[in-house]
């Protein structure tokens, strides 16, 4: 296992990633990517779990489809591994904060990185029908699977970070929604899981 990390990953793979790392720190003095608090421990508490999570798929997707990126993660980490992969997939960053969409591109273009920027509402994009999405404190899980089935087919793979509270989030949303769920707690953060959740549909 890689230092600091939760997989193995190549030394090309942790020099973009400390790039990105860099380029956070940068652009965190003038606009909020992450908490002021948990600057000191960037790597662990975003970059290092934001690795964990995109390792977590499955299968290589064709498209990767991350909702309300942010700062990036996991978003621009699932762009770095499909850079370096051997089978490259196509990820798109949908975020609808002009400045963070700023810095996505930012990002992309330093670290050499093929995505798509779409900087808007996630019920004003068309219908993505992604292979995997993505999305990191964005909403309460009964929320998010509403924005995740906009851009979901039948054989869609949720992968979606929690903190805590994840199971009251679970019973919550099987009152609305019908799911597989596999739960994967974190190795980087105590009490955090997760969810890899495949065949949503309404209930």
């Amino acid at each position: 296992m890689t230092p600091g990390l939760p997989v193995d990953v190549s030394r090309e793979t942790i020099e973009l990633l400390q790039h990105y790392k860099e380029l956070i720190l940068k652009w965190n003095r003038s606009i909020n990517l992450i908490s002021p608090s948990t600057v000191a421990v960037l790597w662990d508490r975003h970059i290092s779990d934001s690795v964990e999570t995109v390792y977590e798929m499955k299968s290589v997707p064709n498209h990767w489809l991350d909702l309300g990126s942010g700062g990036g993660l996991p978003g621009i980490v699932a762009a770095i591994r499909s850079k370096l992969d051997d089978d490259p997939f196509q990820v798109t960053l949908l975020e609808s904060d002009t400045r963070k969409c700023a810095f996505l591109r930012t990002v992309s273009r330093e670290l050499n990185l093929s995505t798509e920027v779409v900087c808007g509402r996630i019920e004003e994009m068309p219908p993505q029908n992604a292979d995997v999405i993505s999305a990191r404190a964005l909403a309460p899980l009964p929320k998010l699977l509403g924005y995740c089935l906009m851009h979901s087919s039948e054989s869609t793979q949720l992968i979606l970070p929690k903190g805590q509270a994840w199971k009251s989030e679970v019973e919550e949303a099987r009152k609305h929604y019908e799911f597989s769920l596999e739960v994967r707690p974190s190795v980087t953060q105590e009490g955090s899981v997760n969810l890899v959740i495949e065949g949503l549909k309404r209930g």
